[in-house]
């Protein structure tokens, strides 16, 4: 029938179009906000050791002082290892209420200047200040929780680059076709990032916090200057034609047609839509050199269909992820009694059910060609995996599996919400053409989720303070449930248009 038009198989559209460049594209997009997740990692492991520092050691104070008592108590800025801990605390809501702000103007820079150049500068100039903060203050003996704060507020705003412009990148390279496959593979840098950090913080410790530091600087430098010579952020930079813009009509529909929607679309829309679309394509190939789109503006990329409901349901889902990133270990020494380096073990388990799911999600959202309904019964089995891991026995495998299934349905779809379905949002059918509504889109969906996941953290704090940790774990169901009201229309929408090309493919045989 005309208004039908067959898909070709993702994994097949996305190997034919699959090259080296899209590979390099993907390990050094991956890699880079690896590291800048690594350094976020870093500060999380010496914690205890800074603590330390800050506060005075237990001498007896008869015994003749070996250093003049200036120099003693100069690093002594806590009188104790409780305020030491809470201003740290403080540290990681300042790092993310930043870093939140930062996010929504990193993808406005992003999409008017080359992001190569932005995401290169916001890796090294982050190293510096992670030099600085952990390195340079040590070796100098240089100790001010004001030049901490401030410090640490200029590092939240230059890390703000690293994640709108690899999502960018990526989407300007991996059509729709396999996209979620290929992002939920891709999403799990961030996980990589924490056990890369720890593994780096780890193996110098023993010298000191400060060399923690000055090795994740160094490597985060480094890999900075990497992605400035060799990242590639479009295809056609290379002489390759853009997403959307190979193959045939079918296939370029396929590629570039968003997965968001509107249930009002009819097929005789489709097939105007489709004649003007290809009209568009024919002619821009002549003139894409001479007319660059232009920009969109931040309240337009606001417009958009999905992204305030998408950023919304982002900040609640965030918050869940983001507290067990922060509190998990925490919550195993507490209730179980086990060991601080056990608990810590133990909480990658999280991340590992994190990286399975949004895989597979992804996988199963291409196939579908709709991403809310499979993120809906996720998060409806996440609020029961949730309830489900707060009664976990005083059993360490039976923990680990309980924790990786409760990853898996929370980790995977907040994977998907913050690299595929932002991709999708940013290339729907009123930006066609323009990339440059990629990491603006990008900035705007992580950076409400970032404001969600700040505010969050204090809140688990209170909860966790004035009642116990049960009520922690209502709390992110409650969370959960959120997110589920607020993608609801969305839900609505993909659901009825999942149903007219049932019947339409029923009709045409």
């Amino acid at each position: 029938m005309p208004g039908v038009r067959r898909r070709p198989p993702a994994n097949r559209t996305l190997t034919s179009q699959c090259t080296h460049h899209h590979v390099a594209v993907f390990l050094l997009t991956f890699f880079s906000y690896s590291l800048l997740h690594a350094s976020r990692k870093t500060f999380s492991n010496v914690k205890v050791s800074i603590s330390n520092q800050w506060t005075p050691f237990p001498h007896n104070n008869t015994s003749p002082s070996l250093q003049p008592n200036e120099l003693w108590n100069n690093g002594h800025i806590f009188p104790d290892t409780r305020k030491a801990t809470l201003f740290l605390g403080t540290l990681d809501t300042i790092f993310l209420f930043s870093y939140a702000v930062g996010l929504f103007i990193s993808g406005i820079v992003g999409d008017r200047l080359n992001m190569r150049w932005v995401l290169s500068f916001g890796m090294c100039s982050s190293a510096v200040v992670v030099f600085v903060f952990g390195t340079v203050t040590e070796w100098l003996h240089f100790y001010n929780k004001w030049f901490y704060c401030f410090l640490w507020i200029v590092n939240g705003l230059l890390q703000s680059t690293g994640w709108p412009c690899v999502v960018a990148v990526m989407g300007n390279w991996f059509g729709k076709a396999g996209r979620g496959l290929v992002f939920g593979l891709w999403s799990a840098c961030a996980s990589v990032g924490n056990i890369f950090g720890a593994f780096l913080a780890s193996s110098v410790l023993q010298y000191g916090y400060e060399y923690a530091f000055l090795v994740t600087a160094s490597v985060q430098f480094a890999g900075g200057i990497i992605v400035f010579f060799g990242l590639v952020i479009s295809p056609k930079e290379v002489g390759l034609p853009d997403v959307g813009e190979e193959g045939d009509g079918s296939a370029e529909e396929d590629v570039s047609e968003p997965l968001i929607g509107s249930s009002d679309d009819n097929d005789d829309n489709d097939d105007q839509n489709y004649s003007i679309q290809a009209a568009d394509l024919s002619n821009s190939g002549s003139s894409s050199n001479a007319r660059q789109p232009k920009a969109i503006g931040f309240f337009q990329a606001c417009c958009l269909p999905g992204v305030i409901l998408y950023s919304l349901a982002y900040a609640c889902l965030k918050l869940v992820n983001y507290s067990f990133f922060f509190w998990l270990p925490l919550y195993l020494y507490d209730n179980f009694g086990w060991k601080e380096a056990e608990a810590d073990e133990l909480s990658i388990w999280y991340d590992v059910g994190g990286i399975i799911g949004g895989t597979i999600q992804g996988f199963i959202s291409d196939k579908l060609q709709k991403r809310a309904p499979v993120l809906a019964v996720s998060l409806i089995l996440a609020i029961a995996s949730l309830l489900g891991y707060s009664r976990s026995p005083n059993d360490k495998l039976i923990n680990a599996v309980l924790m990786a299934i409760t990853g898996f349905f929370i980790g995977g779809p907040s994977n998907m919400i913050s690299s595929a379905i932002s991709a999708d949002l940013g290339r729907q059918e009123m930006v066609k053409g323009s990339s440059e509504a990629l990491a603006t889109v990008t900035g705007i969906v992580d950076g409400t989720g970032s404001i969600g996941a700040a505010v969050g953290q204090s809140l688990v704090s209170l909860i966790h303070d004035k009642l116990e940790w049960m009520s922690v774990f209502y709390f992110f169901s409650l969370m959960i449930g959120l997110t589920v009201l607020f993608i609801t229309p969305l839900i609505v929408n993909e659901i009825k248009m999942l149903r007219a090309e049932r019947r339409l493919r029923r009709l045409a045989g």
